[in-house]
């Protein structure tokens, strides 16, 4: 009962982390935000195999995507202290999008309530990669961002947690199959073992 509840909990928590994830690529691609793009999909993957792994009674590919989440929330902890500037980072910075364009997060131009500031047509930059930003917004992109990324932590730690149990279960239902002979071919050839015998004593019995 334990490990059916344990396992249908990791079920669910992967199925939301996929949403999740898949609603944050989306967001990611519309901002041109190239090195979240690469982490989010990634994580997409591993969460695919740690479902698998859990429908599947793999314990391999969860203890894959344990680790995986450890990393995950480590990464999710840097956006955070990009976004809200912490440790010296600038959330105006190009890091996220290796340099390759001059776009932000896109929820500075279409967070909740903002309204769209389109610069004068002299000011637009020669690549006319225009940046623009919003103004009166409710909720700025740095805390949409940061709130993101902490419901990907909130996630992953309950995930991790259920995910080492799940292994535990797995590992001593395994280790008690082995126990009552599961894997071992010793009954088996013992039971084919006394019929041969008893027929080669009879064979030789004195008349």
């Amino acid at each position: 009962m334990g490990c059916c509840s344990g396992r249908c909990t990791l079920i669910f928590l992967c199925t939301f982390q996929l949403v999740t994830a898949l609603e944050r690529q989306v967001f990611d691609f519309l901002g041109y935000q190239w090195a979240p793009i690469l982490a989010t999909f990634t994580h997409i993957v591993m969460v695919i195999l740690g479902l698998f792994g859990t429908i599947q009674y793999r314990p391999r590919y969860i203890v894959l995507y344990a680790v995986w989440v450890a990393i995950w929330v480590t990464w999710n902890i840097f956006i955070i202290c990009f976004y809200l500037e912490v440790g010296g980072l600038s959330k105006d910075s190009e890091l996220l999008t290796f340099n390759l364009s001059r776009h932000r997060s896109w929820w500075r131009e279409h967070g909740p309530g903002c309204q769209r500031e389109e610069p004068a047509a002299g000011l637009r930059p020669a690549s006319g990669q225009a940046t623009v930003s919003g103004v009166s917004c409710v909720l700025e992109h740095s805390y949409v961002e940061a709130l993101h990324s902490a419901l990907q932590i909130l996630v992953a730690l309950v995930g991790f947690v259920y995910a080492c149990y799940v292994v535990s279960v797995f590992t001593e239902e395994e280790d008690s199959f082995d126990f009552i002979g599961g894997f071992d071919p010793f009954p088996l050839y013992h039971v084919t073992e006394k019929p041969s015998s008893l027929l080669f004593k009879q064979a030789y019995l004195p008349a």
